[in-house]
């Protein structure tokens, strides 16, 4: 097969390297990471199984690769192309046929390797030291504290003070807020009692995790799915959200559709009289990216095979009041999930 990559974390999959400015052609048995002069030297020590290029114009230097190999078809995600720089890299090659593909390299990724599920598995578990470091900081010093603080000082947890990246900005929302999924983080002071979410992951040699809990806010706080809230509505909330999330882990098998997997948990807020409060997916697949393929949601027909690896996170969310979420991340086996 002949295809074009121009995503960081796609180039990386393939050849073991990537930099804000490469592209990966593969024509064939033969590979490229083109690239310019200020990465070429960490490329050629890295890149496998491609051959480095160095070039000031990576599509033209594309551009002369496809015509030295007559090449009459390429596979592209236009997911990963601006209009100009597609416009760029079809100038004067008239005969040559670009086949969209969207999602192409998500697709190629979607089963992962025994190497790439030690990585997510280690991921996840520095992501749970995380939560726990974060736990410990709310404990000592974060009652009182702003969300904006408490965002900061979940960031520098996370990261193990700097030693990982993290998979995407954290979530740390407390009572109300906590009812917008995406929640930022504003004025608002946590207080003893206070319901408090938090969705967080760290990024292990470049493979992501992802994880949510909601918790009761006192001396003793912990990120565990075991809480017991005051309130006896959020109470019921929690308890259903935890059932639907056990359910689907425990349920979800090989050869389900993203949409079944998706129903077993939302089935259960629904028979307990909150699922239009369940107002997104039950998951997602992480890997490289922190969202992937395959997608769990009542709208998928994606086949879960062994070797995915998605969240399940089922959550509700009362506008003006508060919101629950609780989220791990699976791995697929030969017969069932396994939490990561």
């Amino acid at each position: 097969m002949n295809y074009i990559l121009r995503d960081e974390n796609a180039v990386y999959y393939e050849c073991g390297y990537s930099s804000d400015n490469a592209l990966y052609l593969r024509l064939g048995s033969e590979a490229w990471l083109i690239t310019d002069s200020r990465y070429t030297v960490e490329a050629k020590e890295a890149v496998r199984g491609a051959e480095v290029v160095e070039a000031s114009d990576l599509l033209k230097a594309a551009r002369a690769l496809l015509r030295r190999h007559h090449v009459r078809r390429l596979v592209y995600d236009p997911k990963e192309w601006s209009a100009a720089a597609m416009e760029g890299l079809m100038r004067k090659l008239p005969h040559l046929y670009f086949h969209p593909q969207p999602a192409f390299s998500h697709r190629k990724r979607m089963v992962k390797s025994d190497a790439e599920i030690a990585l997510l598995k280690r991921a996840a578990e520095l992501g749970r030291e995380g939560f726990d470091r974060f736990a410990q900081v709310v404990r000592e010093r974060g009652i009182g504290e702003r969300e904006k603080r408490l965002h900061f000082e979940a960031k520098a947890a996370m990261s193990h003070h700097g030693e990982y990246d993290l998979s995407f900005d954290p979530i740390v929302a407390v009572n109300a807020n906590a009812a917008k999924p995406h929640a930022l983080p504003t004025e608002v002071r946590l207080a003893k009692g206070d319901l408090l979410l938090v969705d967080a992951g760290l990024k292990y040699r470049r493979y992501c995790s992802d994880r949510t809990r909601t918790a009761y806010v006192d001396e003793t706080l912990r990120f565990e799915e075991e809480q017991r809230f005051a309130s006896a509505r959020i109470q019921k909330a929690y308890d259903l959200v935890r059932k639907a999330h056990d359910r689907a882990i425990e349920r979800a098998r090989p050869g389900m559709t993203g949409a079944q997997i998706d129903r077993l948990a939302r089935e259960v807020i629904e028979e307990g009289g909150m699922g239009e409060a369940f107002v997104h997916s039950t998951g997602h697949g992480v890997g490289l990216d922190i969202h992937e393929m395959p997608v769990i949601s009542k709208r998928s027909d994606t086949v879960v095979e062994a070797g995915m690896v998605f969240t399940i996170e089922p959550g509700v969310y009362f506008p003006g009041e508060f919101g629950i979420r609780i989220e791990d991340m699976v791995v697929m086996r030969e017969d069932r999930v396994e939490i990561l």
